[in-house]
Parts: C-alpha cells; structure tokens; sequence
C-alpha cells in the first residue's frame, strides 16, 4: 500500500490548533515540558545558523561563478535586480496597509507582556533546564567568511579540493535541515502557540496571521502581472497571454513547494512562450536557485508583520540592508519546503534583531504560505526567461 506522508504544512497547521488546545487545558508541569524542548531547540538553532550560512552560500556562490558567461550574468543580475526591487515593493506596500488592517495599537498589545493576574502564570511557564551551547562564530563573521570563500574559490586555479569538502559539507547541512530541524518544526511552533494560548494572547494573534496571508496573497498576484507586463513591454507579447501560459507551472509548484521539483514544468511552459529551448535551458535551472521574488516578498512582509506584532520599530534604513543581503543569502536556499526562511534566519537575527519567540512567528507565517510563494518564485522565472531570449535570442 502507497504510505500516506503529512506534508510541512498541514504538520504545521495541526502543531498550531494542538498547541492553542493545549496552552488553554495543559498543567504548568506539562507546559514547561514543551517551554524545555522550545529553549533547546532554540539553542540548536543559534548554533547551526552560521554553519547553515557557510555550508549553503560558499559552495553555491562558487558553482555559479564557474563558467558563467554573459548571458547567465544578464540574467543573475535580472534575477537579483527583481528580487531586490521585490523586498522593497513588500516594505512599502505592508507599511502603507498594516496599520490600515492590523491597526497599531491593537496589534502592537498582541505579544505584550502579560500583567495582572497572568503574571503569575507566565512566570511558571519557564524551562525545567536549559543547556548553553553558543555557535562557533557570530552570524555575520559566517556571512562574510561564506562570501570570500565562495567568490575566492571562483578564481582559485587548485580549488577542486576545498570545494569537494564544502559540497561534502552542504550535503550534511541539508540534511540536518531535511532531517532534524524541519521535522522538530512542528514541536518548536506547537510550543510556541500553546505559551502564547496559556498567556491569552492567542486570540489577537491568529486574526492577524489570516489578514497577513490573505494581502500577501494579494500582493504576489500584483508582482507576477508586474512582472509579466515589463517582460512584455519588452518583447512586445500579450503579458496575460503569457502569464496563462505559465499558470501550469504556477499550479505544479503549489503541489511540490519546491523550485527545483517544479524545473521540467516551467521549462516546458518556458518554450511554449517562444523562448528558443537552449536559452530556457540555462535561464531557468539557474533562476530556479537565483530568482526568489516570491519569497522575498513573504520573508519582508513578515518580519514587518512580526515586529509590528512585537511593537518593534522598523526602520526603513536598517530594512534597506536587509533587503539587499536578504537577497544575496536566499540563494543558497535549500530544496526543501520552508527551505528559504531556514537560509534567512541568520539575516533576521543579525539585521533585524529577531529573538527566538519572533523566528518562531517568522516560520510559521512563511510555511502557511510557502506554496504560494514557491509557484510566484517559478512562474516569474519565465517572464526572466523572456527578457533574456529577447537580448539573446538570433533573429
């Protein structure tokens, strides 16, 4: 018989209602069972973080800077330039409408301290223990190390050596994220619902998660015909004709959450676009690592989500930095569901300061929508595709 698997989603989804259930009927003895797994995993998450950032950036900035010809860097330069402009459309568009659709004052009490008569409460709900284990170098020293590593290894004559451990590396890193950390997700984002159940803050909390999903949803649908109208201006061809062409693509990709599952679909829609096979060949493998605009502009419009939810000011500056290093980190998202938020945990902490509590929030706001951002991210690499057949492309 066929096994039936659960996917990150609905693991998700159940780990939320099972932590809310239990956050309003659980003892204090149980609660703090599940505050001890939380503070450890929490823990492990600040260790494995700058090993994430090395393990995936290094080796894949040096695989695509190997052969890369002028054609490629017209693209990963369309790509990252879409991807950036796509975390500053997000900022802008959420900070122009949370407060029209959160409303400040309401949102910014939904994960306020409690006082009163839940004092005492909350002050129960702490860990039994807790194990100190700090990573092996801070956040940003990884990034910075991941980036010269990377970039040297493009230029190194005898670099087949180094570049055998980092993929070696990367494979272990991928696996202790397919194999540990998404599979405890669930446990980690139960544990966090069920304290914030116990707290009364729960409420508040999900009426605000249903209208961040429902404008990004939104805002996703008006990039991709963004997108699509400039690929066609610039090929003179019908943006809607074109972007009907790639809804196959788009529907793949909600069933897989994954880019590079979703490849053969969006190549084959690529070529029904006119783009001549050869070009859509290298244009879309590499935008399917390289061309992340739809989780960029989950990643932006939650953190903004978040820190309003926390009362945290966000600062358009400090958001111009992370945009622009948020973009260049996404690259070396693994494939795996949920994939880009694990590879953007180390910026959220560093930039925007993002403690364990709202990474938690983070992760659970990008994998109830990790699909629709997925089949954004596929579909507007044909509309990449198209600019770069237009330029290339013999006549």
């Amino acid at each position: 018989m066929k096994k039936w698997k659960v996917g990150l989603l609905a693991r998700v989804a159940i780990a939320i209602l099972l932590g809310i259930l239990s956050g309003l009927f659980f003892p204090a003895w149980a609660l703090r069972v599940f505050m001890t797994f939380n503070g450890l995993f929490s823990n492990f998450l600040d260790f494995i973080v700058p090993l994430i950032i090395v393990g995936l950036i290094a080796p894949g900035i040096a695989e695509l800077g190997k052969g890369a010809g002028k054609m490629l860097g017209t693209t990963m330069a369309l790509a990252y330039g879409s991807t950036v402009l796509t975390g500053f459309f997000a900022f802008f568009s959420c900070k122009l409408l949370y407060p029209l659709i959160l409303g400040n004052a309401e949102t910014a009490m939904a994960l306020a301290p409690p006082s009163g008569d839940t004092l005492s409460a909350a002050v129960q709900l702490t860990p039994y223990f807790t194990l100190d284990f700090p990573p092996l170098f801070g956040v940003m020293p990884a990034l910075v190390f991941a980036f010269v590593l990377g970039l040297g290894l493009t230029v190194a004559n005898n670099g087949d050596v180094l570049m055998q451990v980092l993929v070696g590396f990367r494979d272990i890193v991928n696996k202790t994220i397919s194999g540990v950390i998404v599979p405890l997700l669930p446990l980690f984002v139960f544990g966090i619902f069920m304290k914030m159940a116990a707290e009364g803050h729960v409420a508040k909390v999900m009426g605000v998660f249903v209208k961040i999903v429902l404008l990004i949803f939104i805002l996703t649908v008006i990039l991709l015909v963004f997108q699509f109208t400039v690929a066609g201006l610039v090929a003179r061809k019908n943006p809607f004709t074109m972007l009907r062409t790639m809804l196959t693509a788009y529907v793949t990709a909600l069933g897989t959450q994954s880019s590079a599952a979703t490849i053969p679909v969006t190549l084959r829609q690529a070529v029904k676009l006119g783009i001549d096979p050869r070009i859509a060949g290298s244009v879309i493998p590499l935008c399917a690592t390289v061309h992340l605009s739809g989780s960029m502009l989950k990643i932006t419009a939650c953190a903004l989500a978040v820190m309003v939810m926390m009362n945290i000011q966000a600062e358009p500056a400090v958001f111009v930095g992370f945009i622009f290093l948020l973009a260049i980190t996404m690259v070396a998202a693994p494939g795996v569901p949920g994939g880009a938020i694990m590879a953007a945990i180390g910026v959220l902490q560093s930039v925007l300061g993002f403690n364990p509590e709202a990474i938690g929030l983070m992760i659970s706001l990008y994998i109830a929508m990790d699909s629709f951002g997925t089949a954004c991210n596929v579909t507007g690499d044909g509309a990449i595709a198209v600019i770069v057949n237009k330029i290339y492309a013999k006549d």
